[in-house]
């Protein structure tokens, strides 16, 4: 994924965040649930925190002084996603950032009733998270990649700036949610 699309979707989060939090009574220091599939000392993984929390700064939201952030990461073992969701559920944070599908996953799977904002996943309406992208429906909220949908679009544009191309190798990973193709429920 390319830098801007993250921190755009990292940006929107923020937002998502934002109205969530404003839609609380101001009654003191908010709580936000950080619930991250990353290695914390990872160079990328602090400059998606960063401007996450510079976004929230931007829009008056402070740590320590009306929010504070508890950060879980999983410091690349994914295996951990459903404890650190569990933790922040019994830590009763106000909201929940989750990144990627593994992580909006583990969040959902923890708790029906924190809200939960949810950044980069891939098909939401697929992985059965929200009802619509109109009406998400439950808990959950946030910014969806949609990838599937722009496949074929990239592989025609593709061959128009290669139009000799006649093999094309994709590396994915099955353990990935967020690439796996799945049957959207029926509603």
């Amino acid at each position: 994924m390319k830098r801007r699309s993250v921190l755009m979707l990292l940006g929107g989060a923020a937002l998502a965040w934002h109205r969530v939090a404003c839609a609380q009574q101001p009654d003191g220091v908010r709580r936000l649930g950080l619930l991250l599939p990353y290695v914390q000392s990872d160079p990328q993984a602090q400059a998606r925190v960063g401007v996450f929390t510079a976004a929230l700064e931007e829009r008056g939201w402070r740590d320590g002084r009306n929010v504070r952030f508890e950060f879980r990461y999983t410091q690349g073992q994914p295996a951990r996603l459903s404890a650190l969701a569990a933790e922040l559920v019994q830590g009763k944070v106000d909201a929940i950032l989750t990144a990627g599908t593994e992580s909006t996953d583990a969040a959902r799977k923890a708790t029906k009733t924190i809200p939960i904002v949810m950044a980069a996943v891939g098909d939401p309406i697929a992985a059965g998270f929200i009802a619509s992208l109109a009406r998400p429906g439950g808990n959950i909220t946030g910014a969806s990649l949609l990838a599937t949908e722009l496949t074929a679009k990239r592989l025609e544009l593709l061959k128009e700036v290669l139009p000799t191309l006649t093999r094309l190798a994709v590396f994915w990973s099955a353990a990935n949610a967020s690439v796996v193709r799945r049957s959207a429920p029926r509603p």
